[in-house]
């Protein structure tokens, strides 16, 4: 493959170095996806132990459920296949399929059908429909208050939609509940997005201690290796990729984050090759983006602008298949698109959930359209919970900086960081 040093040789060092420093930024905190399904920056998806079947597991379902077609939990087990599935390969057409088997099954069990509930609930969090999330979640909660699934799932919607006191406290209830690593994790984020990252760290040792399978170390290793990334702790973020990656060679969220490990390391050439490999098998929005910038940093300018095209047809897919992408829609739009479009999106999702993301992503979109006095109110609310997010700080001082010489909209290379 061409090399990045070698490509960009002819460019100014000065601006080489400021564009790889930018590119460093964005990729410690991006938001890798870790297994989900969207592209948001908002912590870690369900852990393989609270998902529900496996993906392979679809075609013996539909065996059975033609030999069984009132089984209620078959119906509920196949919808949950079809979530995993989307998860895993970054395909939402598996939405609908796992939307109609839910219904399936409550038609058949409409009453006292915690397992119908609890998937719908994670069908509508992958789907960014937070508030039905809660709302199902809750519902298969009320049957079984020990529902795994239901516990998590209703921690992760009210993170989404910015309800940070009520997710700790639903978060130390699944530990109290149901303790393992679904709640472990999420009780680390959840202490992650409110500044505390030291009890972060604890809560995600815990979850190491307790992970015994291939999938689950990997997943609790990486989550471990992207707290010390966005902390600035290149050394140990690498050591806990590769225990990440000796436990599952293709685990694609630990591969994402030693991609984004080295290039803040100052390694471009291993970080691109690392997120061509993760866009070869889950080609999803934050990805692609990525990726592109990578190739506009070796001057691949072809290269990404095929992968900015990319998301729009991402996108397009994921919007047919009932997904919310307004925030996906915002990031891409003010970086590589239509700002007057990005800003759009970004104030629909502020106007349905007030979270640390869609506030940055609000500033960004105002920032990069010229109204920076408006979007410094949300570029500090996007750092007031304390939560460690490189962008997140660097986007305030530009901001900052801009409203205070009263300069219009800044570079493309400021604009190039989320």
């Amino acid at each position: 493959m061409t090399d990045p040093h070698r490509a960009t040789a002819h460019a100014p060092r000065k601006a080489r170095a400021a564009l790889v420093a930018l590119l460093a930024l964005l990729l410690t905190a991006a938001g890798i996806a870790l297994g989900r399904t969207d592209a948001r920056p908002a912590g870690p998806p369900p852990a393989p132990t609270a998902l529900g079947p496996p993906a392979t597991s679809t075609t013996a379902l539909r065996a059975h459920l033609k030999k069984q077609p009132k089984d209620d939990r078959a119906w509920a087990a196949l919808g949950a296949a079809h979530v995993e599935q989307a998860r895993t390969t970054g395909d939402p057409t598996r939405y609908r399929p796992a939307e109609a088997a839910f219904a399936r099954s409550l038609a058949l069990r409409p009453r006292d059908n915690a397992p119908a509930l609890a998937g719908r609930a994670a069908l509508a969090a992958a789907r960014h429909d937070f508030r039905a999330a809660l709302r199902d979640a809750r519902a298969a909660l009320a049957i079984n208050p020990y529902s795994e699934q239901g516990l998590a799932v209703r921690v992760d919607a009210l993170v989404e939609l910015g309800r940070y006191d009520e997710a700790l406290k639903a978060a130390r209830t699944a530990d109290a509940h149901r303790p393992g690593i679904p709640a472990f994790t999420r009780l680390a984020y959840v202490y992650e997005l409110r500044g505390d990252t030291a009890a972060a760290r604890r809560a995600l040792d815990l979850a190491a201690s307790t992970a015994t399978a291939p999938g689950d170390r990997a997943y609790v290793a990486t989550a471990l290796a992207q707290l010390a990334l966005n902390t600035g702790d290149f050394t140990t973020a690498l050591r806990h990729c590769e225990a990440a990656l000796a436990a599952d060679p293709l685990h694609l969220p630990a591969l994402e984050t030693r991609a984004r490990t080295q290039l803040a390391a100052g390694d471009v050439e291993s970080a691109t090759e690392g997120m061509e490999r993760v866009v070869n098998r889950l080609p999803l929005p934050a990805q692609l983006a990525t990726l592109g910038e990578l190739y506009e940093a070796a001057g691949r300018t072809a290269q990404a602008r095929a992968q900015y095209r990319l998301i729009g047809a991402w996108t397009a897919v994921a919007r047919a298949n009932g997904v919310d992408t307004d925030l996906e829609t915002a990031l891409a739009e003010a970086d590589h698109g239509d700002r007057a479009e990005a800003l759009r999106a970004a104030r629909a999702e502020w106007a349905e959930r007030r979270t640390v993301h869609t506030a940055d992503a609000l500033a960004w979109a105002l920032h990069v359209n010229g109204h920076d006095a408006q979007a410094l109110p949300y570029a500090r609310r996007a750092a007031a919970t304390g939560y460690v997010n490189p962008v997140f700080r660097h986007h305030l001082t530009v901001i900052r900086a801009a409203v205070e010489r009263g300069a219009p909209t800044g570079t493309t290379a400021e604009r190039g960081v989320r």
